[in-house]
């Protein structure tokens, strides 16, 4: 059913389109994660049966969405989140044979290596990916040819001498932009070049989204007139920066051949390798 009288109306996301905006609402954890997905989506070639890891998959939107509309199966992964909750939105959804949810730890994953045809992550990655081992790691358990995908918060230029004072005052709530967190935004630029350090993946895409900030300031003003904001509004500071260092980055990479590295992760390493050691002899 169209919601082209709603407020979140984009005819530039037709797919999130569908969606009750109501039920988006009440499942935000931030900015809109259909609208993030779908843009993301558009650089992918998301098949039937697919097996797909949505990585800090939050309140399961957009395990929703991708089970939905690309009929692929999903793991929806989240540390946060119970997923006991999730699983009564997977059902209430109809798609209890296409989502899985799970609590994980993005640095302790319970899968086996290469099982998954892509990994998708929507505004989560930052928070744990900018590690410069992480990528390896996580590639381990896409196929050769697989795909590692993410939409993330970040910055539109590298911030130079200190943050923009319009992200760091408070603004009319009380609340400023900037928090300590805010130092894992980084550039389209600056996530290519973590990513082919590593030399797991070969990069396709890592641009920024056209008036991202908008996007992102447009849907705060709605949550807080519908009384449905989780956290204190940012859409002043948004609206005061128009885009100039704060926006959306997307990254797209293809998992090469070769042999995984080590998990350097696993707290039973050093027994696992001595267990390989006495295997050998």
């Amino acid at each position: 059913m169209s919601q082209a009288n709603h407020v979140l109306y984009r005819p530039e996301f037709p797919r999130s389109d569908s969606y009750d905006p109501e039920w988006v609402m009440d499942n935000q954890m931030g900015p809109n994660a259909l609208w993030l997905l779908e843009w993301l989506c558009a650089s992918l070639d998301l098949k039937p049966d697919m097996r797909v890891l949505d990585l800090g998959c939050g309140t399961a939107m957009t395990s929703v969405f991708l089970a939905r509309e690309f009929n692929v199966r999903v793991w929806a992964a989240d540390l946060w989140v119970n997923p006991d909750e999730n699983w009564k939105r997977v059902c209430s959804a109809g798609l209890s044979d296409h989502i899985f949810p799970m609590r994980v730890e993005a640095h302790s994953l319970p899968f086996a290596r290469e099982f998954f045809d892509a990994v998708i992550s929507v505004d989560a990655y930052h928070y744990f990916g900018t590690d410069e081992l992480y990528l390896g790691y996580l590639s381990c358990f896409v196929r050769p040819h697989g795909v590692i995908a993410i939409a993330v918060p970040g910055l539109m230029q590298h911030i130079e001498k200190g943050v923009p004072e319009h992200l760091s005052r408070k603004q009319s709530n009380g609340h400023a932009f900037w928090e300590d967190e805010c130092i894992s935004f980084h550039t389209a630029q600056w996530w290519r070049a973590l990513w082919e350090r590593s030399n797991r993946v070969e990069v396709a895409v890592a641009d920024t989204m056209p008036e991202g900030w908008k996007l992102w300031r447009d849907f705060e003003i709605v949550l807080e007139s519908a009384k449905k904001n989780q956290f204190p509004s940012v859409a002043e500071a948004l609206d005061a920066d128009q885009g100039q260092y704060v926006g959306f980055v997307r990254l797209v990479g293809n998992r090469k051949e070769g042999i995984a590295p080590m998990n350097l992760y696993d707290p039973g390493l050093i027994a696992q390798m001595n267990s390989d050691n006495t295997d050998s002899r």
